[in-house]
């Protein structure tokens, strides 16, 4: 997408996708670009117009998060931290990260799924059941009847829907920590669970 806008803009129906994939640069890469595609407001902004209502998001945003990091926001991550919050702002209703460590990149990798309609990710959070059958009616078996996936299957969906301890932690350490993360929250008190925002790997891991 090379269109930049300063606002939403009206966008022609058949120039929209349902879904997008962006996979260039890393957030944390020192390149002028990589600031631009993970920072600047009018290509963030192009990746929501041109989505269709229920369009669907998905960036890799590297490496993850170790339990003991910094915040994002205060780390060589800054501008991960950065789109996910102009996701939010621009107007997408669910945010995800999951990790996955088949990348053979040295650690595991991590992809964000930005859903602009909250009753699409009802799909994201299938169960292990429900997701091996889509596979069986959609992938083609090998000449062996084998899956022809390697990587893939309904456990390993349902590993993605849970977010790991240490970017629940990571999104805790914000220097405005997000209602959700008191401890009295975190950790069950049966108090009533204020969500900050459409990313929120603490309502994920406790609650959803």
């Amino acid at each position: 997408i090379s269109k930049s806008v300063d606002e939403h803009d009206e966008t022609d129906e058949q120039d929209q996708f349902d879904v997008l994939i962006m996979d260039c640069l890393d957030p944390n890469d020192d390149h002028p670009f990589a600031k631009v595609l993970y920072t600047d407001d009018g290509y963030v902004t192009s990746l929501y117009d041109a989505l269709t209502e229920d369009g669907i998001l998905v960036v890799q945003v590297g490496e993850a998060s170790e339990i003991d990091d910094p915040a994002d926001e205060n780390g060589s991550f800054e501008n991960r931290s950065t789109m996910i919050k102009m996701l939010d702002e621009i107007g997408f209703k669910s945010i995800h990260i999951y990790e996955e460590p088949h990348c053979e990149f040295g650690a595991p990798w991590t992809t964000l799924i930005a859903f602009k309609d909250v009753d699409t990710r009802k799909r994201w959070y299938r169960s292990s059941a429900a997701v091996e059958l889509d596979l069986s009616r959609r992938i083609l078996l090998t000449k062996d009847g084998k899956t022809s996936l390697r990587y893939f299957d309904g456990a390993t969906m349902k590993s993605y829907q849970m977010p790991s301890r240490a970017f629940e932690d990571n999104y805790c350490h914000q220097q405005d920590k997000p209602e959700e993360c008191a401890e009295k929250v975190r950790f069950g008190n049966g108090e009533e669970v204020n969500v900050s925002s459409a990313y929120s790997p603490v309502f994920e891991r406790h609650f959803a």
